[in-house]
């Protein structure tokens, strides 16, 4: 059994939050939704890394894929706000103005 079936069993279980049906409802939905939106904000903060380890190496070529990706990510993570789309678009100014200054 997987954590995720873990945490939805024992609030099946356990009506300790809620005791409408429509909130017990509300909680494993949430749940789901808050492991999808931290897997999202973990992947772009993996490829962030990835890029700034490119462009700290020098490998610009390999940096510019990284910072497509990059935006790409965040740019869905947005529109699934899971970010706010200001905040994408700040980290991906920053991103390019990084590979820009670099290269």
């Amino acid at each position: 059994m997987r954590l995720r079936d873990a945490k939805i069993y024992y609030y099946k279980e356990v009506n300790i939050l809620a005791n409408i049906k429509s909130a017990k409802k509300r909680i494993l939905i949430i749940n789901k939704k808050t492991e999808v939106n931290k897997s999202r904000k973990s992947e772009i903060k993996t490829y962030i890394k990835k890029f700034e380890t490119a462009l700290n190496e020098g490998n610009y070529e390999k940096a510019q894929e990284y910072l497509r990706i990059c935006e790409k990510k965040l740019y869905q993570a947005a529109a699934k706000n899971t970010i706010h789309k200001n905040a994408a678009a700040r980290k991906v100014s920053r991103l390019a103005k990084k590979l820009n200054k670099a290269a």
